[in-house]
This record gives C-alpha cells, sequence and structure tokens, in this order.
C-alpha cells in the first residue's frame, strides 16, 4: 500500500509541475525477463531476508544440481520470466525540431520480487501522422530491492506507437536493462531485467 500511494503521489507531482502540457494515462502488460549467473567460493546466496522466497538469484542456484557448500568453481545461470503490468504518466507533444518531440515519463512496473519506478526520457520521431519511433534511457528505481541486489537500474528503451484516435494510441516498447544488479558483482556474478511492455495510452489535456 505504502508503494502504491508514493507512486501515485510521484504522479500527481509531474502532472501539477506540467499543467501547460499535454498529458497521457498508460497502462498495460509489462513481460520480465531475469537473467541471473552466480560463481561463489564461499557458498553465500544473495536473499531478500525471507525463507520462503522465490527471489531469482537464489532459486537458480538452490536448484541447481551443484548448489550447495561445494561450489568452489560452479557457476550457475538462469532465466525466467515474470508477468505484470505497468501505470503511469507521460508528458507528450513538447516539440523540439522538424518531427522530434521529447515524452519524459513516470511508470510504477509491479512484477513479483521487482516492483519499480520508472523514470524514462524519450525521444520521438514522427514516421508518419499516426506511427512514432521512440528512444531513450530509462531510470528504474527497485522499490523492494532484497540484501545483496542494488536498487538503481539505468536501461535503454526501444519502441514504437500508433495512434488509434485523437486520445488513444498503443504502445510498445522493449526495455533494455544495462545494470548489474547484484552488489558488487561481474561478469560471471550478475542479475539483469529486461522488460517487454504492451499498452494504451489516452491522452488529456490541452
Amino acid at each position: 500500500m505504502k508503494t502504491i500511494l508514493t507512486t501515485v503521489l510521484m504522479m500527481f507531482l509531474v502532472a501539477s509541475l506540467a499543467n501547460s502540457q499535454t498529458l497521457k494515462v498508460t497502462g498495460g502488460v509489462n513481460l520480465m525477463s531475469i537473467n541471473t549467473a552466480f560463481q561463489s567460493s564461499t557458498g553465500d546466496i544473495p536473499d531478500d531476508g525471507d525463507d520462503d522466497t522465490d527471489f531469482p538469484v537464489r532459486s537458480a542456484l538452490l536448484q541447481s544440481e551443484n548448489g550447495n557448500s561445494e561450489l568452489l568453481s560452479t557457476s550457475t545461470k538462469n532465466t525466467s520470466n515474470e508477468t505484470g503490468f505497468y501505470l503511469g504518466l507521460a508528458l507528450s507533444d513538447i516539440k523540439l525540431f522538424n518531427n522530434f518531440d521529447l515524452r519524459p515519463e513516470v511508470r510504477f512496473v509491479a512484477v513479483k520480487d521487482f516492483n519499480q519506478i520508472q523514470v524514462p526520457v524519450l525521444l520521438s520521431y514522427r514516421i508518419t501522422e499516426k506511427f512514432h519511433a521512440f528512444a531513450g534511457p530509462n531510470l528504474g528505481f527497485l522499490l523492494d530491492a532484497g540484501d545483496g541486489v542494488n536498487s538503481f537500474n539505468f536501461a535503454l528503451d526501444f519502441g514504437l506507437s500508433y495512434d488509434v484516435s485523437e486520445k488513444i494510441s498503443i504502445d510498445a516498447r522493449y526495455d533494455w536493462g544495462q545494470t548489474n544488479l547484484l552488489d558488487g558483482g561481474d561478469s560471471n556474478n550478475y542479475l539483469k531485467i529486461n522488460n517487454i511492455q504492451f499498452g494504451l495510452a489516452y491522452r488529456f489535456g490541452k
């Protein structure tokens, strides 16, 4: 509940600061890919403090054939997928030059173990009157990061949108995580998350 209230307050803050701009309410499905690798000479396993957790890094190791104190040189890699949703606000139609617009956003992404606030800052290009391509950095903040997991995630977003009408558009994007979320991680020890998002946006305001 605290997470949801914090997110709502942030969205209202963005809306109040941007009342001179056209706003979009966005929402849809979030498909998350969780990529992990863990190699340890100590057998230490990152977790979120819950013995019953299915925290991805812990699960990948515990389910391995060698998931025990004999992990001296074993490297365990795992990819898992989770489905959730996102809700957000976006500023739209901030004209820059020619067919280019700036589109800052705030999104709440709800996926088990990885609830986060995302702040994409996207450069949008109008391909046609209705089709838009966009790309830009995405600053993510995990709200309930477990022990040994960093809360900040930098990603790059790429996507397309289509205006169904003056008010409604369809949005699809790939959110490519760049940050190794494991505290002190390296090329053999990492936790990275990528997202595919499909949804709708409703435009209101000027």
